[in-house]
């Protein structure tokens, strides 16, 4: 006799209350291993991959890509005892809320978990991970996505493209190995030149051509990302203050480093500098680095640095750590940093590795802009921004000539940091990029 789970979503360690289904990994009759990857999420802070803590037959897909679940909602039926060899009258008599084994992954969290109750309706019971085996094998269900149960296969950045083009992936034949989707099949499709496998599309893009607007549903790290500026700017008294340096001995010092031995292959740029002189002006004003505790009336300062990268990736705006920042050398901050970019882009940050940090660094500069007032991230005190490096003219021994110049901008929480405090702070910093040889006296 069979015996079948049911894999409902988990909060995986980060209080998340739900979250959308990007991918699946499997399919109605494939055969799954303790902590295989089935289903790829999108949550407010990233993309995830779940892994089943069982070994069995998989029977149902119960959501589809694209589709928001809660928290504990099933999305995913497995039969753990396809053979029935091991059935038993206490395997049928199992209780409803078995605690899950830990995924990898997820930490040591339960996974069983109360629903949230609908407005004017009954609280919902807890979401049970194992039921009682029917008399009769069930029939192997068919998966509920579209197309025949279809699940086109593309990385979290292919899938949001597409569904900025208004292209649908199921009507795509993958060329990349094992039938991916890529960016370049999204372009050719949304250009018409695409082959395709299944009928037209008949996904509501949110276009309505009668206004010629475009609705798209706020979720995922938009959502996060507003939330969290709405609360940064209505909490958090901000003030932003201006500096305008010559950086001309920081990009000649920049060069020097690319010829040497030491650097050989380190990815050493303006931002790599910039995350240098940030640890070390902390040290001389850790007001900087500290945070307002609104529950606990205090301020609390810390004694380590975890400085934030914002970057634009194709999920939107996130911001990743670089852990104890403040004990990296200049060539480990290069390497950290380059790491940080790379997983960014490919879609792989996680959320712990976008928790917990203590000042962060914006680089609005690579978009060509000079400068901006930037919001503080909740639970830090202060953002630093790097503008563009520009030519410009310059006095130096009272002779003007060209330089290589840039603006920096700080904001900080005004409840923590005083003006003397924010000004001091972003003097050691623009002196640090201004003359790197500088770092020899802190």
């Amino acid at each position: 006799m069979p015996t079948y789970k049911q894999f409902p979503l988990a909060d995986t360690a980060e209080g998340l209350t739900e979250a959308d289904i990007l991918s699946w990994h499997v399919k109605p009759g494939d055969t799954v291993t303790v902590n295989q990857i089935v289903v790829e999420i999108e949550t407010a802070k990233a993309a995830v991959e779940l892994p089943i803590p069982w070994a069995g037959v998989v029977t149902e897909l119960h959501v589809e890509p694209g589709q928001t679940v809660e928290v504990g909602t099933p999305i995913l039926t497995i039969d753990v005892d396809p053979g029935g060899a091991s059935a038993t009258p206490a395997a049928v008599e199992e209780p409803a809320e078995e605690e899950m084994k830990p995924l990898v992954g997820y930490g040591s969290k339960a996974v069983v978990t109360q629903r949230r109750a609908r407005k004017g309706s009954e609280p919902a019971p807890a979401v049970a991970v194992a039921v009682a085996a029917p008399p009769t094998p069930a029939p192997v269900a068919a998966p509920v996505a579209p197309r025949g149960g279809y699940v086109p296969l593309a990385k979290p950045p292919v899938r949001k493209l597409a569904k900025d083009l208004g292209v649908d992936l199921h009507a795509l034949t993958g060329t990349a190995d094992g039938g991916v989707i890529t960016r370049e099949d999204v372009e050719r499709a949304a250009n018409g030149s695409a082959p395709a496998t299944a009928a037209p599309s008949t996904v509501d893009s949110g276009y309505d051509p009668a206004t010629r607007e475009r609705r798209v549903p706020i979720k995922g790290v938009r959502k996060m990302t507003a939330a969290a500026m709405v609360q940064s700017a209505y909490t958090a008294p901000h003030v932003t203050e201006f500096l305008t340096i010559d950086v001309t001995p920081m990009m000649e010092f920049r060069e020097k480093l690319k010829k040497s031995r030491e650097f050989a292959g380190v990815k050493v740029t303006p931002l790599t500098f910039a995350a240098k002189a940030v640890c070390l002006a902390a040290k001389r004003t850790p007001d900087i680095n500290a945070v307002w505790d609104e529950q606990a009336q205090e301020i609390v300062y810390k004694d380590y640095v975890h400085l934030g990268i914002a970057a634009a990736t194709p999920r939107g705006l996130i911001v990743p750590k670089v852990r104890d920042a403040d004990s990296m050398s200049l060539k480990e901050l290069a390497q950290a940093l380059t790491t940080l970019t790379d997983v960014a882009r490919e879609g792989k940050t996680s959320p712990a590795d976008m928790a917990n940090g203590t000042i962060t660094i914006t680089n609005v500069g690579v978009f060509g802009v000079d400068t901006g007032t930037p919001i503080i991230n909740p639970g830090e005190s202060a953002i630093l921004c790097l503008g563009a490096i520009k030519d410009q003219p310059w006095v130096v021994d009272g002779e003007i000539k060209v330089r290589k110049v840039l603006q920096l901008s700080l904001s900080f929480d005004h409840r923590v940091v005083d003006g003397q405090q924010g000004s001091e702070f972003l003097a050691d910093v623009g002196a640090l990029l201004a003359d790197p040889a500088m770092a020899m006296t802190y």
